[in-house]
């Protein structure tokens, strides 16, 4: 499947082997604000879920450590997310994720949309454990890039979402937080009037506590034509 290689602070790797993706969706704290959300989404077209939060099994082989994303058409867009991750050895790692997204094939069902293309996740991590007391005070921000220039697209903390102990004792309920196990968070909500069909998407983890941050960034390069 993927082999993803994570550096964490005290320059130590953990080496995943990825057996399983998944992808939370309407995962906000607030599912009164989710409510809203899916109703606004509705009038888009896009198709509600039978429950939130939501749950998307994706193909572990989109789970990805890349700088590039070959995109089919111009209506793909990333989301600032945070990633857990099951180490081999049963570990729980935190990082930065970015779930690369078919908008033009959400309107016909979320879970194709997500299978569409990579979830591209950082090359750092964290313990969660050395984290886990500050959860909320992380934050999550994302920026796209249009030629030269480069706009903040979201900016919010972890408190807006679901926390990761929360999916772990999702995981664990149903027999699922195994090794090789990627569980992507869903995401902050997008500045108005930003496009979010970019070359290019940059999302940082950062924990205020420290100063540390863990980054990725990635180009957004179309595919050519089909021919036939």
């Amino acid at each position: 499947m993927a082999v993803l290689t994570f550096e964490l602070p005290d320059g130590s790797t953990r080496e995943v082997d990825v057996v399983q993706v998944l992808n939370a969706g309407y995962a906000g704290r607030s599912q009164e604000d989710v409510a809203a959300h899916v109703a606004e989404l509705a009038e888009l077209g896009v198709p509600g879920p039978s429950v939130t939060p939501a749950l998307y099994p994706v193909s572990p082989y989109l789970a990805q450590q890349t700088d590039r994303v070959l995109a089919q058409h111009a209506r793909t867009s990333g989301e600032a997310e945070w990633a857990l991750v099951v180490t081999d050895g049963g570990e729980l790692l935190l990082t930065a994720a970015c779930d690369h997204t078919d908008r033009d094939l959400e309107v016909h069902g979320v879970a194709w949309s997500k299978n569409a293309g990579p979830d591209v996740l950082a090359r750092r991590a964290w313990l969660l454990a050395d984290v886990e007391s500050r959860i909320d005070e992380l934050t999550l921000r994302a920026w796209v890039t249009h030629g030269d220039q480069r706009t903040e697209i979201q900016r919010g903390t972890l408190a807006e979402l679901l926390t990761p102990a929360y999916w772990v004792d999702v995981l664990r309920s149903r027999g699922a937080l195994t090794p090789g196990t990627v569980l992507i968070s869903g995401t902050i909500p997008m500045a108005p009037g930003v496009d979010q069909f970019a070359g290019g998407w940059s999302v940082e983890l950062g924990d205020p506590a420290t100063g540390n941050t863990i980054r990725l960034n990635y180009d957004v390069q179309p595919m050519p034509a089909p021919i036939g």
